[in-house]
């Protein structure tokens, strides 16, 4: 990954005052060390009618991968080889923009204490970037970087020249020219436009990544006609966190209009008046859709199959329809913890006939299960290796074969909306997977063909346009069909 800045001058001023701006003199090669590498600095030319510095990040594809500890949903067989082998190394992007920030600090604050006159004097610059992702084509580099003063060139690179016919690749050689732009402000300027275009960063994605998009951003980002996109680009696409952007610019903006102080304006309402209503937590709306599932079944005995603490159990006790209950765990100590909030040792005798808490593992079929109403497993499926869901799925929908069954488990899809989930983790260290709606849903539908149930998908939690809802549920219902006794076989033999 690499990139140039050059400078010209006279002996009046000379070129190599870019050293000074730096902070990094011509001539030493210099190393730094970042999270994901080591970043070179080094004066290919340095004379007073011109000077480059290059800037050359060496990526470190396992550091990359062990920083994010590795996890994700798996998935296709090349996944795991894709995290080290892509185009990090090479291609400017979010990394390049994190070294800049780390290795050139002082040079972007336009801080310069052997020179304070320099930093805000303008000067002839040209920035090359020989390789760099821009989704949205040259007309979108020309549409982020013209408005800013500089004069854009954005030469496609053709995917193979051997092969002109295959057409040009997502990445082009980037030359950007300026004569009115101090080197602070096209320090920020590449800060922020590179991982735009790049539309993918490579580090979790924080709250206070707003404070250094506005910090960056100051004194052009408010006024930018693509400040939209921008925004939402530089911040993932967290629509939370662009909105949060989008308001304090919109601040800066009326501020700078009424030549006051963005304090002044963003003031209507004390923070103590604040009455925002809290969100309804998921683990709520769970069991919500569960029990109305349920209702609209019309079960009376149900299995709660990983019952966990028994917070389900705990939920369906309080309604009368419900005259049998039986939780299902693995654990003791999970089934020891539900005893506990359940309450049972001091429970009514009538009450208590109603719940039942039993040990028992999900691989194997228990004849304890069969003849009920209706079966539960809720954030349970994702905890099994892969490996182990047909054995699982024989016992359930083979062997135990309740009337519905309903089955609930993350849609890794919205995982993106979780602003406090670090970019490719899934939502629980103990989860061996993750799927996607249409992973899901090819997974319910095979299921119910071979043991002869009807299957619908119903959201749970907010419906995001995009992504989804948090979590996916499969209603499972017994078909008038019998299975086939060859399906039976298969079943049996997974």
């Amino acid at each position: 990954m690499f990139l140039t800045i050059t400078t010209t001058g006279t002996r009046e001023r000379p070129a190599t005052d870019l050293g000074f701006l730096l902070h990094k003199h011509p001539d030493k090669a210099q190393a730094f060390s970042t999270s994901y590498g080591k970043a070179h600095v080094l004066y290919p030319e340095a004379d007073a009618e011109r000077c480059t510095a290059a800037l050359l990040l060496e990526v470190d594809a396992v550091a990359l991968v062990r920083r994010g500890k590795g996890k994700g949903r798996g998935g296709a067989p090349d996944a795991a080889l894709a995290q080290y082998v892509n185009d990090r190394p090479y291609a400017a992007s979010s990394l390049l923009a994190v070294a800049l920030s780390a290795v050139f600090s002082s040079a972007m604050r336009g801080v310069c204490t052997a020179r304070p006159e320099l930093p805000a004097q303008p000067r002839p610059l040209r920035v090359e970037v020989p390789a760099l992702p821009a989704r949205g084509g040259p007309d979108l580099v020309r549409r982020l970087f013209e408005p800013l003063g500089w004069t854009v060139s954005a030469e496609p690179v053709a995917l193979d020249t051997e092969f002109p016919d295959w057409g040009d690749s997502r990445y082009v050689r980037l030359v950007l020219e300026s004569e009115t732009l101090t080197l602070a402000e096209a320090l920020r300027h590449l800060y922020v436009l590179l991982p735009v275009l790049d539309d993918a960063k490579h580090y979790w994605v924080a709250p206070d990544e707003v404070d250094k998009l506005l910090r960056a951003g100051e004194g052009w980002l408010p006024g930018h006609p693509e400040q939209k996109l921008i925004t939402s680009r530089f911040l993932s696409r967290r629509w939370s966190l662009t909105r949060q952007a989008m308001e304090r610019l919109e601040l800066v903006r009326l501020a700078e209009t009424d030549d006051s102080e963005v304090e002044e304006i963003d003031n209507a309402v004390e923070a103590e008046a604040e009455t925002e209503e809290k969100p309804t937590p998921l683990a709520v709306q769970r069991r919500d859709a569960i029990l109305a599932a349920l209702g609209a079944s019309g079960a009376a005995r149900v299995l709660d199959l990983g019952c966990g603490q028994g917070q389900l159990v705990q939920a369906m006790l309080k309604d009368p329809r419900f005259t049998e209950i039986v939780g299902v765990d693995v654990s003791m100590r999970a089934l020891a913890i539900a005893s506990r909030r359940l309450k049972l040792d001091r429970m009514g005798e009538r009450q208590a006939s109603r719940v039942t808490l039993i040990q028992g593992s999900l691989a194997y079929t228990d004849t304890r299960l069969k003849g009920y109403d209706a079966a539960v497993l809720s954030e349970v499926i994702e905890h099994l290796d892969l490996p182990r869901l047909p054995a699982l799925e024989y016992a359930v929908f083979g062997s135990a074969r309740p009337r519905t069954v309903l089955v609930t488990t993350p849609n890794v899809e919205y995982n993106v909306r979780w602003e406090t989930l670090p970019a490719g983790h899934v939502r629980h260290g103990d989860h061996r997977f993750e799927w996607t709606r249409e992973e899901f849903r090819a997974w319910a539908a095979e299921v119910a063909g071979r043991h002869g149930y009807d299957v619908d998908l119903v959201p749970v939690g907010p419906d995001d346009p995009e992504v989804g809802p948090p979590t996916q549920m499969a209603v499972f219902s017994m078909s008038t069909a019998t299975p086939s006794t060859t399906n039976e076989k298969e079943a049996k033999a997974a």
